[in-house]
């Protein structure tokens, strides 16, 4: 479902009442004098009724030490159309019980099924103490096939000083345009313990190094941040997020043309 139009069947789930905090950002993009050529196809169906990407998050652990190594699980997206479906970012919100939870604390990376090396998402938190992470370092989005399956291995640990806990995770999935983007599919709940680190227990080593604490440039603040930023609870996050992810990108393209 394209994010300008309110879906013709509302979903029974609160992430559709992102919808209305999306507005905002909406207006930014539509203000853009011209609209960039967009060569990447739609993958949702005109008038569909359901999400054309199937997804499902399996195979996580049930526990996860504080400090201790990291935890595998795997995000599925199966293809459910006719249609080649790219461009495919997973956004991932993390809801911890005790609100207590801070960017920093997890660990998660995923992989593109290129090479062995993995790409670090980073987290933002919102005014609601949730943290959300794209699965965009740059990297241009995963591609799946009419009627295929593509499995995301994903890897999470958690900090040495994370406290004992309960956690929700939960996938939204957006694909990408130019200007635009389309909300096209949303995962299961993936619930989980962070017990309290062993004694003596060492931080995880991150994919890459961390990025610095300070403020970039407003042109070039990454997707989470300029998510946390609206200030946007759970229930909004989706259709919001891939705005901010749309606007971003547009920002960023801009500042190239003006160098």
């Amino acid at each position: 479902m394209r994010l300008p139009l309110r879906p013709r069947n509302p979903l029974r789930t609160p992430l559709s009442l992102c919808l209305a905090a999306a507005a905002p950002l909406l207006l930014l993009t539509a203000t853009t004098p011209a609209r960039a050529a967009d060569p990447t196809p739609t993958c949702a169906a005109p008038g569909a009724r359901t999400f054309p990407l199937t997804t499902r998050i399996h195979d996580g652990p049930d526990t996860y030490e504080a400090g201790g190594g990291y935890g595998t699980w795997y995000l599925d997206l199966t293809n459910t159309t006719a249609r080649r479906c790219t461009a495919i970012h997973p956004v991932v919100v993390l809801v911890d019980q005790q609100r207590a939870l801070k960017p920093a604390q997890p660990r998660l990376d995923f992989y593109d099924g290129t090479g062995p090396r993995p790409h670090p998402v980073r987290f933002a938190t919102t005014d609601e103490a949730e943290l959300v992470g794209a699965f965009d370092d740059g990297f241009p989005g995963f591609t799946v096939d009419p009627g295929k399956t593509l499995t995301v291995k994903v890897r999470l640990a958690l900090a040495p000083d994370t406290g004992p806990n309960e956690i929700i995770a939960n996938a939204a999935v957006v694909q990408r345009h130019a200007d635009d983007g389309d909300w096209v599919g949303q995962s299961n709940d993936y619930r989980f313990d962070v017990e309290a680190a062993a004694p003596g227990a060492a931080t995880p080593t991150p994919a890459t190094t961390a990025p610095s604490a300070t403020t970039p440039p407003a042109e070039d603040l990454s997707f989470a941040d300029e998510l946390a930023r609206t200030g946007i609870g759970t229930a909004h996050l989706v259709l919001a997020a891939t705005s901010v992810l749309l606007v971003t990108a547009g920002a960023l393209l801009l500042a190239r043309r003006r160098r």
